[in-house]
């Protein structure tokens, strides 16, 4: 998997679905298995366990990958298992006042990475992975690097964030500093820059905006390192301002992306745009904001209302 640069998280993943694999099947080696122990795997998912159709075709894909590209030794049709299609379902939006109110009840960084996932459309992952070059405030834009799909995009930098992050930058920097006079301060690089550049990892600008305020040890390096804040934090703070703000709505830090969008296309801008923004390869992806519009398609009233 890393030879094929696969995500780390695909790769825990893909290693927890071959683990419950063989223990399903008292420790067997996969060797000794093949389709109809496969099937009997994925239908106990569906049926016993009843996980959703995404998660039965994560183990599905596991399986495939760990027979093909592992044991060098492809499945054959597996009669009786298909991939699962995913029900279509419409995405939780927030109204701007209902959006307002919750960033109203939160504070210190996940009041200003909830920001940025309302005003830069960015996925949770993607803003706690940015790092201080990825903010350009004169040309007033943010920087993805290695989104979903590995591909780089840019999108907005709200003109209201621009003083709250130069604030928060100028604290981060402190700790930075702190943590090199401790003989600390180097930060993760991706792939190979460590070894190109063996001092960039102690550099500004490659530091976590959104550094985690403890550091830890790195599993694969053994080097203890500052790593970017965890998920869960913001997640934790988001779920409270929820139940906080009252409303009835089953949202999530995510729910922010989909306000984003539907807003966008409220306010009057281009599919096109906001598809670009979002970093949707097909402009499909992003028509489903169109479904949950005020005024769906062109205008049309109910003929109550007429």
């Amino acid at each position: 998997m890393r030879l094929r640069r696969m995500s780390r998280r695909t790769e825990d993943s893909y290693v927890n679905w071959v683990k419950r694999f063989i223990l399903f099947h008292g420790k067997r080696h996969p060797r000794e298995m093949g389709e109809d122990e496969v099937r009997a795997f994925l239908s106990w998912l569906a049926v016993d366990q009843h996980v959703s159709a995404s998660t039965q075709n994560q183990a599905f894909c596991a399986l495939l990958f760990l027979y093909r590209e592992v044991l060098d030794r492809p499945l054959g049709h597996i009669k009786g298992v298909e991939p699962a299609r995913r029900p279509h379902r419409l995405p939780v939006v927030l109204s701007p006042e209902e959006a307002r109110k919750v960033l109203g009840y939160l504070r210190g960084d996940p009041w200003l990475v909830a920001m940025l996932l309302y005003g830069s459309g960015l996925r949770l992952l993607e803003a706690l992975r940015l790092r201080v070059k990825d903010i350009d405030f004169d040309y007033r834009q943010v920087v993805v690097r290695s989104g979903k799909g590995d591909k780089d995009r840019r999108t907005m930098l709200p003109e209201s964030l621009i003083e709250p992050l130069r604030q928060h930058l100028a604290r981060v920097r402190v700790i930075h500093q702190q943590d090199l006079a401790l003989g600390c301060g180097e930060v993760w690089l991706p792939d190979a820059l460590a070894r190109k550049y063996p001092t960039a990892g102690r550099e500004w600008a490659w530091q976590y905006v959104f550094p985690a305020t403890k550091r830890s040890v790195d599993p694969q390096s053994g080097k203890e390192r500052r790593h970017h804040l965890d998920e869960s934090v913001i997640q934790r703070a988001v779920k409270e301002a929820l139940a906080q703000s009252g409303i009835p709505k089953k949202a999530s830090c995510h729910t922010f992306r989909h306000s984003f969008a539907t807003h966008l296309l409220e306010a009057g801008y281009d599919i096109r745009t906001v598809q670009e923004l979002l970093g949707h390869a097909d402009v499909r992806t992003t028509q489903v904001y169109t479904h949950v519009l005020n005024k769906p398609g062109v205008g049309v009233r109910s003929p109550l209302d007429l």
